[in-house]
């Protein structure tokens, strides 16, 4: 298997990608906490491009961007699969990967915008939502009654996102506005290995 390594910050919804899959897949690895107000010397020569998390080293060889390194883990260690095997179902799956990757940083900006762009980005993000709704959930999951890839990559929408929506008062994500996706948020939630994996976010809405 190789030793692997993980470097991350645990406030960061994307390092949690890779920790969920990691963890569905059963690979051991060492998790290293890191400061990005003081990146280490061993973050920045394994990601000496975009100087940032998460990174995974794998025998030595770091691999970046949560997108690549859910790829990386799928197909380095293909037991307990999460993306189908049917190609078409594949495809459909890599659609909604690219979607997640394009659409989900759009949510932060209702943390980090006010007044008129912070309105904006609300009305984004529901409209981001509905397409979820209608076309992405079909069934317990979004890939059928197995939590994969796709998921993990809306995994941000299951846990930070919701403490945004309950915290600020928002209100999107209740059942009457989209009941797929609050049914998907609940089972997704309490698979035993999310739940057991799932960061306090108490300390970042507070602060």
């Amino acid at each position: 298997m190789g030793e692997v390594k993980l470097h991350g910050t645990w406030k960061s919804p994307y390092i949690w990608r890779v920790i969920w899959a990691l963890k569905l897949k059963g690979i051991p690895y060492e998790y290293i906490e890191e400061d990005l107000s003081s990146k280490s010397p061993m973050l920045l020569q394994h990601n000496p491009v975009h100087k940032k998390i998460p990174v995974l080293v794998h025998e030595g060889k770091p691999i970046c961007e949560s997108m690549v390194i859910l790829e990386y883990i799928e197909e380095t260690w293909p037991q307990d699969p999460l993306l189908p095997s049917d190609l078409y179902e594949r495809a459909v799956a890599r659609f909604w990967l690219g979607f997640a990757e394009d659409k989900i940083p759009m949510l932060w900006k209702i943390v980090l915008t006010d007044g008129e762009e912070q309105k904006q980005a609300i009305k984004d993000a529901f409209e981001m939502l509905k397409m979820i709704e209608e076309h992405g959930i079909k069934e317990k999951y979004f890939g059928g009654n197995k939590i994969g890839l796709v998921d993990i990559a809306f995994g941000a929408i299951a846990h930070w996102f919701v403490a945004i929506d309950s915290e600020r008062g928002l209100k999107l994500l209740e059942a009457h506005n989209f009941p797929r996706l609050h049914s998907w948020i609940k089972n997704f939630k309490e698979d035993p290995i999310i739940k057991e994996n799932l960061p306090d976010l108490t300390p970042v809405l507070k602060g």
